[in-house]
């Protein structure tokens, strides 16, 4: 069998090579210039410490955390009464990050949710794995109550987490099962 040996490239037409370097020059030169503060529309203005500041405000401190961290466990209460297990698994991966992140931004925060880190949402997790309906609710009950106690630790008792009512999300049962997934 003949070898194949790699020879380098040659164009064969040098109107193409002609053709591929003017366009390949051009692209190169077409790299945005840095916005100055009139084109910005007032968005990120200013020193740098101010647009951190602006940046962070933004960011809202733990209330976006909490936010989404609320929705999300919505979303898990429901995936685990339809027996939506990988719903469920995805949620709680989601409120994970949710809470890391608000950490980074407010690490103060983190000691009261330790419990909730460490304890209650892997214990979840673990009910989710086994696809265990009735373990799920009672770890979500102690989840609930978890949630609770950190709220207390914050001096935020008064923001109570209860067990949903309503869906929050137009989601469902797993598609493989519409009536219900594995009840």
């Amino acid at each position: 069998m003949p070898s194949a040996s790699r020879r380098p490239f040659r164009p064969r037409d040098p109107l193409s090579f002609l053709l591929v370097s003017v366009l390949l020059a051009a692209t190169a030169a077409c790299e945005p210039e840095p916005l100055d503060d009139a084109e910005r529309d007032g968005w990120l203005t200013g020193p740098e410490e101010e647009r951190h500041m602006a940046i962070e405000r933004q960011f809202g401190g733990f209330s976006a955390t909490m936010w989404e961290v609320g929705y999300r466990y919505n979303v898990l209460y429901w995936a685990g009464e339809d027996r939506n297990w990988e719903l469920a698994a995805y949620q709680i991966e989601k409120i994970r990050s949710a809470m890391e992140n608000g950490f980074e931004r407010r690490p103060a925060r983190e000691p009261s949710a330790a419990s909730f880190m460490e304890t209650s949402l892997p214990s979840l997790e673990s009910a989710v794995r086994e696809r265990d309906p009735v373990l799920f609710e009672d770890r979500f009950l102690a989840l609930t109550l978890s949630c609770n106690r950190c709220h207390a630790d914050e001096g935020m008792g008064y923001a109570r987490v209860t067990r949903p009512d309503h869906r929050a999300a137009p989601l469902g049962p797993p598609a493989d099962d519409p009536a219900g997934g594995d009840r």
